[in-house]
């Protein structure tokens, strides 16, 4: 088999699962409910959230917070304050990709 599979949670409940951390990238699966969020924090890659359930709430570095619904990609660049929550009432649902992998901007620091 030439070709390599991944599997990923479907549930409801609040998730944060790392599917795939190589060197070429990284790819999360994320479920929040209502009022849930993830920590506040910075982007360690070049970030791109697929949402594809519910409506995810971003406030990146001093910007006001922005929506966005289901069926949109935001790319985040490099080193920028994040935080991410889910203040709507339906479940959250959305992939987080960084490419590249976080370990290449950790090897330029060195």
């Amino acid at each position: 088999m030439i070709e390599k599979t991944y599997h990923f949670t479907r549930t409801s409940d609040k998730l944060i699962e790392k599917i795939i951390a190589d060197d070429n990238l990284a790819l999360n699966h994320m479920v929040l409910n209502q009022g849930q969020a993830l920590p506040e924090h910075f982007s360690n890659s070049n970030v791109y959230m697929i949402v594809i359930r519910g409506t995810i709430t971003l406030q990146l570095a001093e910007q006001p917070a922005r929506s966005y619904p289901a069926g949109t990609i935001i790319n985040i660049p490099y080193n920028i304050k994040m935080n991410v929550s889910n203040q709507a009432t339906e479940t959250l649902e959305f992939f987080v990709v960084k490419a590249p992998s976080p370990a290449f901007f950790e090897q330029k620091k060195t």
